[in-house]
């Protein structure tokens, strides 16, 4: 049983040491505010009626647009989020955010490109807006970080010397896993 689960917490453990590099440092990062930033274009889109702030009718204006420049439409979720007293429509992926905004002139609204840096690109895995094989891959990550912890206290255990010391750590962790959610 504990080659067994020697082998499983190796063989996790290897396997998903970049991706776990990666989410460590891009969470740790991201939560003092190195968030990474984003080289942005603006573009002119004329428009054959002013614009609405309906979730289809305004991803088909930046489709098109994007279409016409040759530019990959992003690969996360669009949103329309309220801009003062208006509207503008919020596109997110992973290597590419967009903005639609009305301008002044009813029949012209202001695209604007945000193409991530390298740094930004990894955040944006981070936050799930990748394609759905990036996504996939996440969630076998999480499956594996819990398995990659329960062999390891599950070799703690069946070592009658080590399981105190797994019994001392557990209830630590639990201690200070309820204070975060108290402070938090």
């Amino acid at each position: 049983m504990q080659k067994t689960l020697i082998s499983i917490h190796l063989w996790l453990a290897a396997f998903f040491f970049p991706i776990a590099v990666m989410f460590a440092s891009t969470g740790a990062l991201y939560t003092i505010s190195i968030k990474g930033s984003y080289e942005e274009t603006t573009r002119s889109v004329q428009l054959t009626q002013p614009l609405s702030p309906e979730l289809s009718v305004l991803t088909g204006v930046v489709e098109r647009a994007l279409d016409e420049a040759g530019v990959e439409h992003p690969s996360g979720a669009a949103s329309i989020k309220k801009a003062g007293g208006s509207f503008e429509l919020e596109w997110t992926g992973v290597r590419r955010d967009v903005v639609l905004k009305p301008s002044t002139d009813p029949l012209s609204a202001t695209l604007v490109i945000k193409e991530t840096t390298p740094w930004r690109h990894l955040v944006q895995l981070h936050k799930a807006k990748g394609s759905d094989i990036a996504k996939g891959i996440s969630v076998l990550w999480g499956i594996g970080l819990v398995l990659i912890l329960l062999s390891g206290l599950l070799m703690a255990w069946n070592v009658p010397t080590y399981r105190r010391k797994a019994l001392t750590a557990g209830g630590l962790g639990l201690v200070t896993f309820v204070a975060y959610l108290l402070v938090g």
